[in-house]
């Protein structure tokens, strides 16, 4: 059965093989004509040299490549203390998303499209927080760093997943503002029930066409390069940089992928703010117009979180390459935690139905 992966036979790997060994050769030391320190510092750098290679020698000729996940460069020592914040981060996100997603479920006065909308927000929160907690803790508590290639296609499956469906309900949250303040008549007919359904397995079908064929295409690659990744958590970018054999049609994808998601949302969400500031602005009470626009602050918050981060790493990846480690670290952990830590604070700070639904809840608990 073919596996993608260079059999013994490869004539890469035959390459490969011959180089270490003239490399080896080359590099051999003549003990006979050194002094007893030097012997032990040449046999020193000898068995690194012998042992890195037989690290990539592994990854090449292995049907199961692994790689090594990275925490926080440069404070190893301190990975202990660094996972507290890190778990009240989580701890907040879990929960935080957990009790909307309750709230919205039992509380009838909240099956309106709007809180709809905001359930699928916080269900992609929750699931994008999921997809990267088990690593990202590992790595702090017990500095377990290596992860299969299999592995890392799941764990991509879901991380670029959630993202994509969450970048789809920030549209359909968009949409949801707009047909609320330009034609309110008609806003319980455009967003029926039936069309919030259908939106939603749109946004389940896209997610599914464009992640399949970008993770598939990562089976047939080799890796015969050092296999340490940039992150906590498997990122498509950062895996496709290590394979050695040709990469063009995983990047094409990749990029197919960013202007299919990114480059026609963003648009989408824009165009549907200018639409919504035009109606605003022709209202002639300055004091409608303050309570029209603040229906919107929650959401203009929601995309802020989600598309700042989001911009900062492809940035940071693509020409921040001199930058210290720490900050490629900081920057890819902000963008996953940032979000789904962010929009249940803002939207039980700012939305006046969800802080009411607490309240309730929170009486009918006291009374049982």
């Amino acid at each position: 059965m073919e596996t993608g992966y260079p059999s013994s036979r490869s004539p890469l790997l035959v390459s490969f093989q011959n180089g270490v060994e003239r490399a080896q050769g080359c590099c051999k030391p003549d003990l006979q004509r050194q002094s007893p320190y030097h012997q032990d510092v040449s046999i020193v750098r000898a068995n690194a040299t012998n042992l890195h290679n037989r690290e990539i020698l592994h990854n090449l000729t292995s049907t199961f490549p692994t790689f090594l996940l990275t925490g926080i460069p440069g404070l190893e020592s301190v990975h202990a203390w660094i996972s507290i914040p890190f778990c009240c981060l989580y701890t907040i996100a879990l929960f935080g998303n957990s009790m909307i997603l309750f709230v919205i479920i039992t509380q009838h006065s909240l099956h309106e499209p709007m809180y709809y909308f905001l359930f699928m927000l916080s269900a992609a929160d929750l699931g994008l927080t999921i997809s990267t907690m088990s690593t990202t803790l590992s790595i702090l508590w017990f500095n377990a760093r290596e992860i299969s290639l299999d592995r890392c296609i799941i764990q991509m499956f879901f991380l670029h997943g959630f993202t994509f469906i969450e970048s789809g309900v920030l549209v359909a949250m968009a949409f949801d503002r707009y047909v609320a303040i330009c034609d309110p008549l008609r806003y319980a007919i455009i967003l029926a029930n039936s069309r919030i359904i259908q939106m939603g397995l749109l946004m389940i079908i896209r997610t599914v066409v464009l992640i399949v064929p970008l993770l598939l295409l990562l089976k047939p690659l080799y890796f015969c390069r050092a296999n340490v990744l940039s992150h906590s958590y498997c990122y498509h970018p950062d895996v496709i940089k290590l394979a050695c054999s040709d990469t063009q049609a995983n990047s094409i994808c990749g990029l197919i992928d960013l202007i299919l998601t990114t480059g026609v949302d963003t648009p989408c969400i824009v165009l549907s703010y200018i639409l919504i500031i035009r109606s605003v602005l022709s209202m002639s009470s300055p004091k409608e117009r303050y309570k029209i626009f603040s229906t919107c602050v929650s959401h203009i918050g929601a995309v802020a979180i989600f598309y700042i981060p989001m911009m900062s790493l492809s940035l940071v990846h693509r020409y921040g390459r001199s930058a210290p480690k720490v900050v490629h670290s900081m920057m890819a952990n902000i963008y996953l935690l940032l979000p789904p830590v962010l929009n249940p604070i803002i939207y039980s700070i700012k939305t006046k139905q969800i802080r009411k639904a607490y309240s309730v809840f929170s009486l009918q608990n006291e009374q049982t």
